[in-house]
């Protein structure tokens, strides 16, 4: 159906000065290029939603820009599955992941919040005040399902390694045969220099860095999703230092029932994202 295919278009392609289309939008080019006299843009909506076609959606992707891609990412999935080199981890082998989330902010609303009544939502002020930023950095043992954080001032190499240096110092680690450490390639652990540096601190450690843009590799990620959701969202606090206490006791009463997160993703599962990208890559149209 012709209609249908308009909805698939890009709207600047055809010279029209809109970012995606509605189903109005739809409606009306569809009448200016005589594809029908007449149509309502709820009618153009029914069509769309027949065949899922949402052109009014949209969501942000990335193609992977590292010429390793996939070796890198496959370690991680191999050291997820239980292997390094194809070899089984032994007992006495542990995966950590870590990564910081930053510039988490005290929000100090200008009325004090209200609790939900029935029919009525929990109430959170518009208005607050700054009450400062401070730095979540976080590790996560992969198999034992262990947490790991501390509040900093700021990110960078020294709270970075304080973090490593919390979790190296205890056991199982110190005397571990080896801890893989899988991070993210940020500027406080990016690489060579961090793996030197790492190596010569804990000789024990092997860092192993994702591919650039694949923190979405990072199971570390998944706990700062759930801490966004379940601490800092409403973010309503009284200082900086709430922010802080709260992190870290949500993290213990979190560590309280965790269970290692259920990870699915393959190599094959990879390497079929990576050939459906290729594909898509070479459908793509090129900008003038």
């Amino acid at each position: 159906m012709q209609v249908k295919a308009l909805a698939g278009e890009l709207p600047w392609h055809s010279g029209l000065p809109l970012s995606r289309f509605s189903s109005s939008d739809i409606a009306t080019e569809a009448v200016h290029r005589g594809i029908v006299a007449h149509i309502s843009g709820a009618t153009v909506w029914r069509w769309l939603h027949e065949d899922a076609i949402r052109p009014w959606q949209y969501r942000s992707w990335i193609f992977p820009r590292d010429p390793d891609f996939e070796h890198k990412a496959g370690r991680v999935l191999d050291l997820y599955h239980g292997l390094w080199c194809s070899t089984a981890l032994e007992a006495d082998e542990y995966v950590i992941c870590a990564d910081e989330k930053t510039s988490i902010q005290a929000r100090i609303r200008t009325h004090e919040t209200q609790p939900p009544q029935p029919g009525q939502p929990m109430r959170v002020e518009h208005e607050y005040e700054r009450g400062g930023a401070l730095a979540y950095l976080a590790a996560w043992d992969v198999r034992r399902a262990k947490l790991f954080g501390r509040c900093e001032a700021k990110c960078g190499i020294e709270p970075f390694d304080r973090l490593v240096s919390q979790v190296m110092s205890q056991a199982p680690y110190c005397s571990a045969k080896r801890v893989f450490w899988i991070m993210d390639n940020g500027s406080s652990h990016r690489g060579q220099a961090c793996v030197k540096r790492l190596r010569k601190a804990h000789p024990t450690i092997v860092p192993v860095h994702l591919p650039i843009h694949a923190s979405w590799l990072n199971q570390i990620e998944i706990y700062f999703s759930i801490v966004q959701r379940k601490v800092l969202t409403p973010n309503d606090f009284s200082c900086l230092e709430a922010v802080a206490h709260r992190l870290l006791q949500f993290q213990t009463h979190y560590e309280e029932a965790a269970q290692p997160f259920e990870w699915k993703f393959t190599r094959q599962d990879l390497a079929s994202l990576l050939a459906k990208l290729a594909a898509q890559s070479h459908s793509l149209p090129r900008a003038a």
